[in-house]
């Protein structure tokens, strides 16, 4: 019997801490060291950061990874 688990996507507020502290996404992206091409992917949903680039972002902004990134159940 094989029990399957349910699709999980990861979701970010990485546009409402950008938009707090008042910066760009070119900013961002210097300062954690990507290209603003991948901030816009992050933010739009369109590129799940790897956990490296997840916590340097979360440093960045003095926070816990998960008041910036967290998992939800996907809607079959």
């Amino acid at each position: 019997m094989s029990r399957s688990l349910p699709q999980l996507k990861i979701v970010n507020r990485l546009h409402v801490f950008r938009a707090e502290q008042r910066i760009t996404q070119e900013q961002l992206a210097k300062e954690i060291g990507v290209t603003r091409a991948t901030v816009v992917a992050i933010e739009g949903g369109g590129y799940n950061p790897s956990l490296e680039l997840a916590f340097r972002i979360a440093r960045y902004f003095k926070t816990d990874i998960n008041m910036i990134f967290s998992i939800e159940e996907e809607q079959r």
